[in-house]
C-alpha cells in the first residue's frame, strides 16, 4: 500500500519503516558513564562527583524506557548530570559543617544600624514626650534645652521627662536585660 503526500514528493511506505529501539540501559551506562563522570567533577568536584554521578544513572534509569528512540542519549544524560550536581551543590551549602570549635558569634550591640527588638518595645511603650527625650539625649547627645525647642516646653519639663523616661525604663527593660544581683 503507497501514499502519497501532496505537500511533498515523498512517499510514505509505512511497511519499510525501520524500528528503533533503545539499547539496554547497561550499556548507556558503560558507554557515557565516564562523560557523567567528567561533567559531574567539573561541577561539584572529586569529592561529591560519585554521588552526584550515581543521582544521575538512578534518574535516567527511570525516566529511561520512556525516552525518544531518536534523541541524542548523551545531551540527554549530561543535561541530568548537570542538574544533579546542581541538586548536590545546593544541599551541600545548606548542611552545616562540623568543626572542633564554635566559632563566636559577632554581636550587634552597640553598631550603627543594629537593631535591639526589646528595647524598642520598651521606648515604644513610653509616652511621646518621655521617649523623644530619651531618644534625644541619650542617643542623640542633645541638650536639654535644645529638645526643649523641639517638644515645644521648658528645659526643666524636657529633663523631667527624660528623667521619667529612664526610670520607667529601668523598671520595664532592665528586668529582662540585666541579670539579678547586677546594678545598672
Amino acid at each position: 500500500m503507497c501514499c502519497s503526500d501532496e505537500s511533498s514528493s515523498h512517499i510514505y511506505r509505512p511497511e519499510r519503516l525501520l524500528i528503533v529501539s533503545l539499547k539496554p540501559f547497561e550499556e548507556v551506562v558503560t558507554e557515557y558513564g565516564s562523560v557523567v563522570l567528567r561533567v559531574c567533577r567539573a561541577v561539584v568536584g572529586p569529592v561529591d562527583a560519585e554521588d552526584a554521578w550515581s543521582e544521575t544513572f538512578i534518574a535516567a534509569m527511570r525516566a529511561y524506557p520512556e525516552l525518544d528512540p531518536g534523541a541524542n542519549v548523551e545531551a540527554w544524560l549530561v543535561t541530568i548530570a548537570h542538574r544533579k550536581a546542581i541538586d548536590i551543590v545546593r544541599v551541600r551549602g545548606r548542611v552545616a559543617i562540623p568543626t572542633d570549635e564554635v566559632p563566636e558569634l559577632p554581636t550587634r550591640i552597640g553598631l550603627p544600624g543594629s537593631w535591639d527588638h526589646e528595647l524598642w518595645d520598651a521606648l515604644e511603650q513610653l509616652p511621646f514626650k518621655q521617649r523623644a527625650a530619651v531618644a534625644y539625649h541619650f542617643l542623640g547627645g542633645l541638650p536639654y534645652a535644645d529638645i526643649a525647642e523641639i517638644l515645644g516646653n521648658t528645659p526643666t519639663a524636657a529633663r523631667k521627662a527624660g528623667s521619667d523616661g529612664i526610670a520607667a525604663l529601668r523598671k520595664t527593660y532592665l528586668p529582662k536585660t540585666v541579670p539579678e544581683g547586677s546594678h545598672a
